[in-house]
């Protein structure tokens, strides 16, 4: 953004917010399977966040999306083993862009504070 739009008396703080952590990342499959009305008891939602490092809770919800479609074209009720395939076919922003993710966490490491 422009100097001129995050200068003091426009924001009274610049905050950094980064990505997820492990148990940020397993409140984050909890939200998404509950909004599907899912137990989320059947699910091991460690491993899930384990297996999701890097992702931004968007990537997550799309995970979750994605393996629901999958379960439903194999005519089977959502499990982890459709969760985990979503995972692994996924390319987080983290991943795709790393060099641009850690140059901004740097720039953001004395110029704001941090959420987490």
């Amino acid at each position: 953004l422009p100097p001129e739009l995050i200068r003091k008396g426009r924001f009274d703080e610049v905050f950094f917010v980064d990505l997820p952590d492990l148990a940020e990342r397993r409140q984050i499959f909890e939200i998404h399977l509950r909004k599907r009305e899912l137990d989320t008891l059947c699910f091991s939602l460690n491993e899930l966040a384990q297996a999701s490092e890097g992702f931004s809770g968007s990537e997550i919800e799309q995970a979750v999306v994605a393996a629901l479609y999958a379960a439903h074209a194999q005519q089977a009720g959502l499990a982890d083993v459709h969760l985990l395939a979503a995972i692994e076919q996924t390319r987080p922003l983290s991943v795709l862009m790393a060099e641009r993710i850690d140059s901004l966490r740097r720039w953001a490491e004395d110029r704001t504070i941090p959420v987490h």
